[in-house]
């Protein structure tokens, strides 16, 4: 026989009704309400991106203050030592007399220029290439090492003074003379940043790779010359800043343009303010040159800042 069970409507035997279970409701969110939440909070997070990007370069511009300041508290100390009555001009003129010569001849200079940083990128770019492959050369065969490398420090060691007339001598007053000079001045700094570069790979890393069946070039490609290209920047980065130097010193020996020739010229007409004026013209191109191998060198590296951040 089945129990007897009360139905809801009667009263229990002990009079007392169950209540139900004290439950929250759970709130209603209008689908509306949801979409401008998630909408407002997109809307933060690209307006915080977005103060981040404005940001960070005003953040990096601050990091130049106080190179600026020392710069221009040595000019005002210049300016006003050559300013006094004792000091004869055409030894040692103001930097705004230079400033007013570089205004005047600003289109020789540039035409100058010109010539001269074409012939920096010829000698950089050929030193570029003899200093990749002799690096990768180098680290390939250790007798080769043993044969170029002190071959490499001896180069270092004969003064280019000596050695741009007889090029010139040899090849002409024209490019090939020049190429040569910056070539010689540059290839070095590369080749030794990259075969060290190479020498420092971790030997654990090459390890794994030769137990998963990788052979000499694989491991060259993707672990070896990925790891030692940071070297190889460092080493371009100080090549280019010579790059500048060898150049004008080859002109100084002999040319028929550039700004070698121009401060040449300017020497031989006693314009003290108009040598200095291709000086100046000669160091902002220069840090241009360091700066835009810097940006390159962020583009080519990204995975190497992104670790260096983390």
């Amino acid at each position: 026989m089945m129990p007897y069970t009360p139905a809801p409507t009667e009263t229990p035997a002990n009079g007392v009704h169950p209540r139900p279970p004290l439950t929250t409701p759970a709130p209603q969110v209008s689908p509306l309400a949801s979409e401008d939440a998630g909408a407002t909070k997109d809307v933060s997070g690209r307006l915080g991106l977005l103060k981040r990007a404005l940001l960070r370069p005003v953040r990096q511009a601050t990091r130049w203050l106080p190179a600026l300041a020392v710069l221009a508290g040595l000019i005002l100390l210049w300016q006003w030592y050559a300013s006094q009555p004792e000091i004869d001009p055409l030894i040692l003129p103001t930097p705004l007399a230079i400033w007013q010569a570089l205004v005047a001849q600003r289109d020789l200079l540039w035409a100058n220029t010109l010539v001269t940083l074409n012939e920096t990128a010829v000698g950089f770019g050929a030193a570029l290439v003899v200093g990749v492959l002799f690096g990768v050369a180098i680290d390939f065969t250790p007798w080769l090492r043993r044969a170029l490398y002190p071959l490499l420090v001896a180069s270092q060691t004969i003064p280019i003074i000596a050695l741009a007339p007889l090029l010139v001598l040899w090849f002409g007053f024209g490019l090939t003379s020049k190429s040569i000079v910056i070539a010689l001045v540059c290839f070095f700094p590369m080749t030794v940043a990259l075969a060290d570069g190479l020498r420092a790979v971790d030997p654990e890393l090459i390890k794994l790779y030769r137990s998963f069946g990788a052979g000499r070039w694989r491991i060259f490609w993707s672990v070896r010359l990925p790891a030692a290209l940071p070297s190889l920047f460092s080493g371009i980065r100080i090549a280019i800043a010579y790059s500048m130097i060898g150049a004008i010193f080859s002109e100084y020996v002999g040319a028929v343009a550039g700004l070698g020739y121009y401060i040449e010229l300017k020497q031989h007409e006693f314009a003290t303010a108009g040598v200095l004026a291709a000086v100046v013209v000669t160091a902002v191109v220069s840090v241009a040159l360091f700066a835009l191998v810097a940006v390159v060198e962020r583009l080519a590296l990204p995975w190497y800042y992104a670790a260096g951040r983390e």
